[in-house]
């Protein structure tokens, strides 16, 4: 996820963190120097959804206008992968299945969020 708070501020003709923290605090929302400019630099790990609901009210916006998703780069060929055989030439055999404790380790290395932090077990 992509957060774009600066770029939705600036459509509003805001362009500083001071007013945004300075319009949140009119609305109720009281937040502190660091935590403002975390907001408008960095995409937050996590935001309140009562937070989520005042800026978006501050900022005349919806959540998705705030969160944008970004598409992940597209995924190296892993070494598992097979080539497709050459015309006229006979197929390669594909390598043989993996072990059922080699599966459920590599599903755990595999398994990783959005900031690569290790997934919960399925």
């Amino acid at each position: 996820m992509r957060w774009q708070l600066r770029q939705r501020a600036v459509e509003r003709g805001i362009t500083s963190s001071a007013e945004v923290r300075r319009r949140l605090a009119a609305a109720g929302l009281r937040v502190s120097a660091g935590k403002m400019s975390a907001l408008w630099s960095t995409t937050p790990i996590s935001v309140r959804l009562d937070d989520l609901e005042v800026i978006c009210a501050v900022l005349a916006c919806a959540p998705s206008d705030l969160l944008a998703c970004q598409t992940p780069a597209p995924a190296a060929p892993s070494a598992h992968t097979v080539p497709a055989p050459h015309p006229g030439t006979a197929p390669t055999p594909s390598p043989p299945a993996p072990t059922p404790a080699a599966v459920s380790a590599g599903a755990a290395a595999e398994r990783r969020g959005p900031r690569c932090r290790p997934m919960p077990p399925l």
